[in-house]
């Protein structure tokens, strides 16, 4: 925010002829958070619902919102993969945002993850440019949405649009972005792996010697890969 600029769009009232906004909603967010999507239509936002690659609610060709509710916020922090959901998100919206439903002193009642974690992850997120909101009910995420819609279509003029996520652009992307998918692994580790074992089959291939070759893979991250790749699919 330039310092010309005031909290005057959001105080305004709507005007009785104003075009309401629309938000696309991806299919999977519908079907998990009826009661958001209820909401808004009650508030009478054009929800229109698609499969999006990335993304649960856009807003404008600039503006997406990642839904997640604390808890699961807190879980996924043990995949090591939503940071890398994220920073995907931002680089084909660059007003990405995190909305976080429910609440948050109740991160300190969790044993498997400490506090300080989640305020780390947070601090990360924000100091990368993904800003973090807080809603304490489905309620206040459909006052949110609605009013954040409303600021970027009818204020700021913009169109909600669904850009496709950044792809592996080379090589070297791919086989860090099919290493980093394993379960516990990420980005940096699969890095390191990569740089240890030089390709991705090699690695696989060895992956009982991990914990002695790899800083900071240890037994059980190996033996939940080896279970990963061994494990029949049935689908």
């Amino acid at each position: 925010m330039s310092g010309t600029e005031t909290l005057l769009p959001y105080l305004k009232e709507k005007k009785g002829d104003e075009q309401e906004p629309t938000i696309i909603v991806d299919s999977r967010e519908a079907s998990s958070a009826e009661k958001i999507v209820k909401g808004l239509r009650e508030r009478g936002v054009n929800v229109k619902i698609e499969p999006l690659e990335k993304g649960d609610y856009i807003l404008s060709d600039v503006c997406a919102v990642e839904r997640k509710r604390v808890q699961d916020f807190v879980y996924t922090l043990t995949h090591r993969y939503l940071f890398e959901q994220l920073f995907k998100l931002k680089e084909a919206y660059p007003k990405a945002l995190i909305l976080l439903e429910g609440y948050m002193p109740i991160i300190y009642r969790f044993s498997r993850i400490k506090p300080e974690a989640v305020w780390g992850a947070l601090f990360n997120l924000a100091k990368n440019g993904i800003a973090i909101v807080n809603t304490t009910s489905h309620k206040e995420t459909v006052d949110f949405l609605y009013i954040a819609a409303r600021q970027e279509q009818i204020v700021e003029k913009r169109v909600p649009t669904v850009h496709p996520v950044k792809k592996c652009e080379t090589l070297e992307d791919a086989q860090i972005f099919f290493v980093a998918s394993l379960p516990n692994i990420g980005r940096e580790k699969a890095i390191a792996i990569l740089k240890s074992y030089k390709t991705p089959l090699n690695a696989f291939l060895n992956v009982d010697e991990w914990p002695k070759t790899v800083y900071g893979l240890g037994p059980k991250i190996s033996s939940k890969v080896k279970e990963v790749l061994n494990t029949p699919f049935k689908g």
